[in-house]
């Protein structure tokens, strides 16, 4: 039996260590590495770069080399692009298991931003879709610059003419996000109850429009100070968290979408019809887990329960952003935008969206 004990300890121990070495190489964050001049000559643009994960002082606007348009790219002059709390989750790498994807100890790609909107500059030798002088707007890396490049039949479309750059900018990650979990994860139909957690967010205040674009009753929950606004974008009913809560309403719905995370899964369960489905979108900050709780909790409950428990990560893609662009063309939906930025002010900008109270998007308006 001894023997047998000692058997089994040395594998654990092997486990062991393994996470721990995991673990420390995960968490561990290497010192900022001094800026590099660039060389004579270079054709240079202005851009917010990352060399090390930190707080927004890590960010600095910079000048980095001009790109090229490949022979499948467009080469864009950025005129706005928008903040997403993806770009500050890149920015401390957190929670620390997306290092195995972003770069171990410092970021593997110094670009950051993903959200723009502007006017194609040149295109490669192989680009039919897109002209010099089309407006544009999508998702690509390193959008908080002046210029960029995209793939051609990447997540890039055009911007109607009534449509403004800052309007598309705030579009892309939140706007699909609300698109995709409503039509694709949620199958909403019309004359259904949709409740959305979150409603005076970047998702939220999509969601709720297109949810009502898309013939259903709407509840948003939102603070206070939001309610009216929430209202003014269609929604029929309004809970405001600070003196409700809608899992004590009584109330059932035919899809949940929650962008917070702030009540159980058996919680929003009660207030879910049995043929329902809760959509997570959003959950708790945190290193180790933070917005991993809410779906690895809810793959653990899915075989025990009726509902559907689905977990959500957006797909850009051409074609979802000219559905939006013509939603918004045709006043549909009508991006709410807090606030301004200057490129200069970047970290400032993802400051105030780690703080969780913005009221739609915020956006960078970039000379």
């Amino acid at each position: 039996m001894k023997l047998r004990h000692k058997l089994l300890t040395i594998p654990l121990l092997v486990v062991s260590a393994a996470l721990l070495f995991l673990a420390l190489n995960l968490s561990h964050s290497e010192s900022c590495p001094a800026s590099q001049s660039l060389a004579p000559g270079v054709a240079s643009m202005k851009a917010v770069v990352y060399r090390c994960y930190g707080s927004p002082d890590v960010l600095e606007v910079v000048d980095v080399e001009m790109p090229v348009a490949a022979p499948h790219e467009i080469l864009v002059k950025v005129e706005a692009a928008s903040v997403n709390p993806l770009d500050w989750h890149y920015m401390r790498g957190s929670p620390y298991i997306m290092r195995l994807q972003t770069g171990l100890g410092a970021p593997s790609d110094s670009h950051f931003g993903r959200d723009f909107a502007g006017t194609v500059q040149a295109v490669g030798v192989q680009v039919t879709e897109f002209a010099v002088g089309d407006r544009v707007y999508g998702g690509a890396n390193g959008a908080f610059a002046q210029y960029l490049t995209r793939s051609a039949t990447g997540s890039v479309a055009k911007i109607p003419d009534n449509v403004s750059s800052a309007q598309a900018a705030s579009v892309p990650v939140a706007g699909i996000t609300a698109l995709q979990a409503l039509r694709d994860k949620g199958q909403l139909q019309p004359g259904q109850k949709v409740l959305i957690n979150g409603a005076s967010g970047g998702v939220g205040t999509f969601a709720v429009q297109i949810a009502k674009s898309m013939g259903a009753e709407v509840t948003g929950v939102c603070s206070t100070r939001n309610v009216e606004m929430v209202k003014s974008l269609g929604a029929d009913h309004v809970f405001d968290y600070k003196r409700e809560n809608y899992i004590d309403s009584g109330q059932q719905y035919d899809l949940i979408l929650d962008t917070v995370g702030n009540h159980s899964l058996s919680a929003n369960l009660r207030v879910l019809k049995p043929e329902g489905r809760l959509v997570i979108i959003g959950g708790a900050k945190g290193d180790w887990i933070g917005p991993l709780a809410g779906p690895i909790k809810s793959m653990l409950l899915q075989p025990f329960v009726d509902q559907k428990l689905i977990r959500i990560m957006a797909q850009l893609n051409g074609e979802d952003l000219s559905t939006l662009a013509g939603m918004i063309s045709d006043g549909e939906v009508t991006p709410v935008i807090e606030r301004s930025y200057s490129l200069d002010d970047t970290a400032a900008a993802i400051r105030h969206s780690e703080e969780g109270h913005v009221r739609g998007k915020l956006v960078l308006t970039i000379e």
